[in-house]
């Protein structure tokens, strides 16, 4: 869809624009939030932390129904940060006809791939929808979900103009990327700086107004494509960089070179050089997903974006490198994969989260199990494993890591480095751990043998 110009404010527009900034100046607006998700919950906390009303909705009644209980599904929001958001002003609720009620909506719900690694835009599409039923004059929308270049306007302002009401005009329409970084304390909603594209004038000052209440900095840019391509940048920059190194990780091993030691060296590097890990494969709602929005709108320009099919096809590769790994090192203890005892440690993307979404801990196991192992996990933010899109029947419970428990296995597999883990401990009573986080360094000697992959 071209672009459709702005061709300036009818004075009632500019009245609705006018009544909006004084309720966000004066704090009496009213958020509304879809998605109470890793995302949309920490920024309602951020929110009601500074006094602004919040009605949040999901369509998962249980978060629901916990929320309204006071109680946390996150694990680095504790119940006591639901129930004193309670106490100011926050509400949950499943009943998307309400979405009239709030002065400013936010869509913060997932934006995963199809199996054809294709935008799946279903909840943004679906959540555009409800707004649209409800969508009255003088409110404004603002997209989160990290996305495809053009999404906001080629998706939702037609969904949003469906029934009459005009952007600029009636409504206001912005896209914000999310900066969330779960689990990491050096970071909150308030703390991160938001990058801010409207659709026209009016909406880039409401929006950044708005998000001008609650965190440290507002960026403001000149459209949403720029802000949505912004969030496509950040994540292909760090998955470009992931794939870097696990290439190097796998060269590096076959020459006999320690890659944890390398980059520790070039860390000491002052300018022009950014440490970045490898592991057993990506994980996360980003990372693994984002680029492919950009390698697929690409297709549509006439493009093939190489570095990011590329570094695609590297990060994808690393669950099989590691089922390598792991086969080797029972081969050097004589034994086969199948019939052996593995336990993975950390099922979760990234350590001290409680969040699997993508986690390679999935494929791993899946492919030690087609190959005859007897695969259990422990992870001590998920005490079960739940139903995962791609992994629907790996139903199991995290075992406890007793030292009889981790003499029984042949082998540990490390997925994700918790700082829970006491490593001295699972070294001196393992007797095999493949580790792909260089978790256990310093650890040698204490009766594992230790293998890095």
């Amino acid at each position: 869809m071209s672009q459709r110009p702005h061709h300036g404010e009818a004075p009632h527009g500019r009245d609705h624009a006018a009544a909006l900034r004084a309720r966000i100046e004066g704090g009496t607006v009213r958020v509304g939030i879809i998605g109470l998700g890793y995302v949309g919950l920490p920024l309602a906390r951020a929110f009601t932390e500074k006094g602004i009303a919040v009605l949040g909705l999901d369509v998962d009644a249980a978060k629901v129904e916990k929320l309204a209980a006071g109680r946390s599904y996150i694990g680095h929001i504790a119940d006591e940060a639901v129930q004193a958001m309670r106490a100011r002003g926050f509400e949950a609720t499943a009943d998307f006809g309400r979405l009239d009620e709030p002065d400013a909506i936010i869509i913060c719900v997932p934006t995963p791939l199809t199996d054809a690694r294709e935008p799946d835009l279903t909840y943004i599409v679906r959540s555009a929808e409800a707004i649209a039923a409800r969508l009255r004059p003088g409110q404004l929308v603002v997209l989160e979900s990290t996305t495809y270049p053009g999404t906001t306007r080629q998706v939702v302002l037609p969904l949003l103009e469906g029934r009459g009401l005009r952007a600029g005009e009636d409504f206001f329409l912005a896209f914000s990327p999310e900066r969330e970084d779960p689990g990491n304390p050096k970071f909150s909603a308030p703390t991160i700086p938001k990058v801010v594209g409207g659709l026209d004038p009016a909406s880039l000052e409401l929006a950044s107004a708005l998000y001008d209440r609650v965190v440290v900095r507002v960026v403001p840019v000149s459209s949403p494509e720029v802000a949505e391509a912004c969030k496509i940048l950040e994540n292909t920059y760090r998955a470009v960089n992931i794939a870097l190194v696990n290439e190097l990780k796998v060269l590096y091993d076959r020459m006999g070179i320690d890659v944890w030691e390398v980059i520790e060296a070039a860390r000491s590097k002052p300018f022009g050089f950014s440490a970045f890990y490898p592991g057993p494969g990506l994980g996360g709602h980003c990372i693994p997903i984002d680029p492919f929005y950009l390698s697929w709108v690409a297709r549509r320009y006439g493009m093939a974006t190489r570095f990011i099919e590329l570094a695609g096809e590297i990060n994808t590769s690393m669950p099989s490198y590691v089922a390598g790994r792991v086969a080797d090192a029972l081969n050097d203890d004589g034994k086969p994969v199948k019939g052996s005892r593995i336990t993975l440690l950390g099922m979760a993307y990234k350590k001290d989260v409680d969040d699997p979404r993508e986690s390679p801990g999935f494929e791993l196991m899946e492919r030690l199990r087609a190959k005859g192992a007897e695969v259990d996990y422990n992870d001590p933010h998920i005490p079960a494993l739940p139903p995962m899109r791609h992994y629907p029947d790996l139903r199991m419970s995290s075992r406890d890591l007793t030292p009889d428990y981790l003499r029984s296995r042949d082998l540990l597999l490390v997925v994700t480095d918790h700082s829970a883990y006491d490593w001295p401990f699972i070294a001196a009573h393992a007797s095999l751990i493949v580790d792909t986080r260089n978790a256990l360094r310093g650890c040698g000697g204490l009766g594992a043998r230790i293998v890095r992959a």
